[in-house]
């Protein structure tokens, strides 16, 4: 995965180059809330639970399409805990230790006043979440990947002509489709056939942006 998207960001920036758009570099340091998630995958076997927040840090590469609007690949990253209680034979609580990598694509819409110093953004952003799960029970593990899609709104305040400071706030959401996914059980972290709420993690921070060219 790391080596695809290393070719494909040394793709996009030829690309960028070659015609000659303006560049940025995005650092970010997000910092996301708790969110509950659950799952009835039959009559007798459900699991409940939490994804912890915790820092969401990442970059990006953002080339401009116009000038008021962008495009930007993305990679976003987050180590946290998902602590739950499920059920099988009996009640049991685990507290997992979940990674996610985010692989994203986001369009960007800048909207600007008389300030140049100051331009405020929105965007949405598409792509896949790459999960991996670890039960400390068994030492027992899994991965799954997941469509993506997020939203975001903030502000870039320029502290110079190339350095700004980045204000956001966020929403990453994982889509759960029927047939697969994680699960949490006496098996461990594994892939189930089930359905499952879909996960959302609002989150506040921000970042840097550098302008390249």
């Amino acid at each position: 995965m790391k080596k695809k998207l290393t070719l494909l960001s040394i793709v996009t920036l030829l690309t960028i180059c070659s015609f000659g758009q303006s560049v940025r570099l995005n650092g970010y340091a997000i910092g996301a809330f708790d969110d509950g998630v659950d799952s009835y995958y039959s009559t007798t076997n459900y699991y409940n639970g939490t994804i912890k927040g915790g820092l969401v840090w990442g970059a990006g590469v953002e080339f401009a399409v116009h000038q008021e609007n962008g495009i930007e690949l993305l990679y976003l990253h987050q180590d946290t805990k998902a602590p739950m209680n499920y059920y099988t034979s009996e009640a049991q609580h685990t507290e997992f230790d979940l990674q996610m990598n985010y692989a994203m694509i986001g369009g960007t819409r800048y909207f600007r006043g008389h300030n140049e110093k100051i331009e405020g953004y929105g965007g949405l952003l598409l792509g896949a979440n790459f999960m991996h799960l670890e039960n400390p029970n068994g030492n027992k593990s899994g991965d799954k990947t997941f469509f993506a899609w997020g939203l975001r709104l903030g502000g870039n305040f320029w502290a110079s002509h190339k350095v700004g400071i980045k204000l956001q706030a966020q929403l990453l959401s994982n889509v759960q489709a029927a047939g697969g996914g994680f699960y949490f059980g006496t098996g461990g972290a594994g892939a189930g056939v089930s359905t499952y709420s879909t996960m959302y993690q609002f989150g506040l921070g921000g970042g840097l942006t550098f302008k390249l060219k």
